[in-house]
This record gives C-alpha cells, structure tokens and sequence, in this order.
C-alpha cells in the first residue's frame, strides 16, 4: 500500500502515455471518492515506560547534521493487534537512508526480545568504520544492562530524549506509523504467526521496492549502499 504522492509518481509517465489529464490534487479526489486514501490510526498502547531506576542518557544528536548512513540509527517500539492479542515490534532504522536496519517482534517487550532488532542492525553494518549513536526514547528495554552493553561492545554512542518528549524520536514514531498504516500491520491480525510473517514481508519491501518520499522517491537500500544525496 502507497500513499497518493507515491502512485501519483509511479503512473504519473503511464498517464502522459495514454494522454490522460490528471494532476495530483485530481488523482487525490478520485482515491478519496473511492475510500483508498491511507486512513491515519491513532496510538493507545502504551509501549515506553520511561519511570525506573536505570540510567538514562541524554539526546546527542539535537541539532546534529546527519550526512551519511550509519551515522545515527533510531529505535521504537510499536504493538500489533491480534485476536490473540497483542505483538510488539522493534524497528532500528538509520536517519539518513530510512533503511530498517534490523527488527524484532515478539509476544512481550522484554529486553531479550526487542534487542534482537539492534543485534540484527549491527550484523547488517556496512559502514562499521563510521563512529555511529544509537537514539531512542527511556524505555525500560533501552535502558537496561544488556541493551547498552550492546552499545559499548560495539562503539556505540548512546542517545535518548529529554523529559519524554516525543519530538526527539519522531523519525522513529513516523517509521512505525508506515509500517503499519501502508502494510496492512496497523489492523488487527488473525494470528500472531500472520503478525510475523506479515511483519517481515513488510519490512523487505519497505527496504527494497518503496519509493520513498524524503529520499526523492528512492529506495532506501539504493540510498544506503549508494550514499546517494537524500533530497
């Protein structure tokens, strides 16, 4: 699932082929008529529990210019309704490329679990030269012992936002709002196995076929192999 800047760019020459007259404000009209435009959903589960004891560390990368993959990576974690209830989702994506680096989904949001998507993105490095930091917000799974021990067996800065606000990991935030509103992880599944599946599948072509805006309708694993300018 696109979004309408997406398709109109996409049919945009297959229009002028066939002599068809439509800008983008039309083609907007005719997806709404047909109830096909992406619906935002609003978030209630709460996936941050930023009240503990552990150390929390500060934002690093406010006002950092960002010019290069692997420079910065950014981490959230999402829920994905099921009838079998909830599955949580942790996507590590870099700034610069938008490419999900790694992922985890799991039945709960343990620290075991939702690490798995940084081990993922450190095996997947191809810049492992470039002095990187590793962003989140002050959930207890960032937090803990073996998520920063993660960072520092790997030279790893660690930075995280200020007072909650979510502001400072909105790139994160709005990686989780694509995954599940343009591929269909945003509704509620049948089983937690179709969640997984559905959550991989997703995530390949969000990486290998998706235009993508911010990158001048790139991909972002042409962007991150390529170092291509981002706009």
């Amino acid at each position: 699932m696109l979004g309408g800047k997406k398709v109109y760019r996409q049919i945009r020459p297959s229009l002028y082929t066939h002599a068809i007259k439509m800008g983008r404000d039309k083609l907007f009209k005719l997806l709404r008529e047909y109830d096909l435009l992406i619906q935002p959903k609003r978030r209630y589960t709460v996936t941050t529990n930023s009240k503990h004891w552990l150390r929390k560390y500060p934002n690093i990368i406010k006002g950092k210019p960002i010019t290069a993959p692997e420079q910065v990576w950014v981490s959230d974690i999402t829920y994905i309704k099921t009838d079998h209830g909830n599955c949580y989702l942790n996507l590590v994506t870099d700034a610069y490329s938008r490419k999900i680096m790694g992922y985890a989904i799991a039945d709960n949001m343990n620290t075991d679990e939702m690490k798995k998507a940084y081990e993922m993105a450190i095996a997947a490095r191809v810049y492992p030269q470039t002095k990187l930091v590793h962003h989140s917000d002050r959930g207890l799974q960032y937090c803990s012992g073996d998520y920063v021990q993660l960072s520092i067996n790997n030279n790893i800065s660690i930075s995280m936002t200020e007072n909650g606000d979510p502001y400072e990991n909105a790139l994160a935030e709005r990686m989780n709002r694509t995954v599940k509103e343009e591929f269909g992880l945003g509704k509620t599944l049948a089983t937690r196995e179709q969640a997984r599946q559905l959550a991989k599948e997703a995530i390949e072509l969000y990486n290998q076929r998706r235009p993508h805006y911010a990158l001048n309708f790139l991909t972002p694993n042409k962007v991150h192999l390529q170092k291509v300018p981002a706009t």
